[in-house]
């Protein structure tokens, strides 16, 4: 009976309900908005003023800057090439949202960069002559965007899928693990822009995008305790136990007010893998 009773709970886990369908959309569609909001705040603000930001993007400007290769081109191609470390450590899960990112911001930049050049806009560069408030306004954009991505179990590749994979192994802050990722790539930009005050926007730009990322993200605290009481514990720990694979501890407890016995379940686990619990208690 508890092998029967096993095989229907790993396969009511298995059957995709109309809950978890409607959830995994609301995911892909909180992903696509980060995206807009990143690839607003880098073509829209940092590219037409010249200032770099990390990862892969910051890469794909030095090569812009140098070269007028589009960005889409270079961002495409570096994230690939991540993707598949990314699907052989993270797993195909958090893979399949970040390949989705990817796709969508390329699709999305040249649109974007289309839009700020065409007739209608009559080529505007908001904030031309204020690069300190172009680099403010981008880099807030650029890690609201990233945070959403993340929150949705999502990443806009590059240095994202490197701190992702950090993350997984030290409780270490994502924004922390970019910045220093990314300070190399920012600082190198001297060699092409042959502007000091431009880095200077850079680093400036890299810290604000990873203040706002951890504030989206909210990993402040990397690990979090969950005290459950529930009837329904045994279940509970079952299934957090298999995904997101989580010890659990089940401590007798009595109602200071009833009297009555009761069974509590203690779980400790990382701050991004909370809303996957409460989904799972829910």
């Amino acid at each position: 009976l508890c092998r029967k009773s096993n095989c229907k709970l790993q396969m009511n886990m298995h059957i995709p309900s109309r809950q978890n369908i409607f959830r995994e959309m609301r995911d892909y569609l909180m992903i696509a908005l980060g995206m807009i909001m990143y690839g607003i705040g880098w073509t829209v603000f940092l590219l037409p003023n010249d200032i770099t930001t990390g990862g892969v993007p910051g890469i794909a400007s030095l090569v812009y800057f140098a070269t007028g290769l589009p960005v889409q081109y270079v961002y495409f191609g570096i994230n690939f090439l991540l993707l598949l470390l990314a699907i052989r450590i993270l797993g195909w899960k958090f893979s399949i949202k970040t390949i989705f990112a990817v796709f969508t911001l390329t699709s999305f930049l040249p649109i974007i960069q289309q839009l700020c050049s065409s007739d209608l806009t009559d080529g505007v560069h908001l904030l031309n002559d204020q690069p300190f408030m172009a680099c403010v306004i981008g880099a807030s954009f650029c890690g609201g965007g990233i945070g959403i991505a993340f929150s949705s179990n999502g990443s806009t590749g590059g240095t994202d899928i490197i701190a992702a994979i950090i993350n997984k192994y030290r409780d270490i802050t994502l924004g922390r693990v970019m910045l220093f990722c990314d300070l190399i790539i920012i600082s190198s930009s001297y060699f092409v822009l042959k502007d000091w005050e431009k880095v200077v926007y850079g680093y400036v730009t890299l810290y604000i995008c990873s203040f706002v990322l951890d504030q989206v993200v909210n990993s402040a605290r990397q690990s979090v305790q969950f005290f459950i009481i529930s009837e329904k514990y045994e279940e509970i720990a079952r299934h957090i136990n298999v995904y997101p694979h989580r010890g659990a501890t089940v401590i007798n407890a009595s109602g200071f007010y009833t009297g009555k016995e009761i069974k509590m379940l203690f779980v400790l686990a990382k701050k991004r893998e909370s809303t996957i619990i409460f989904r799972l208690i829910k």
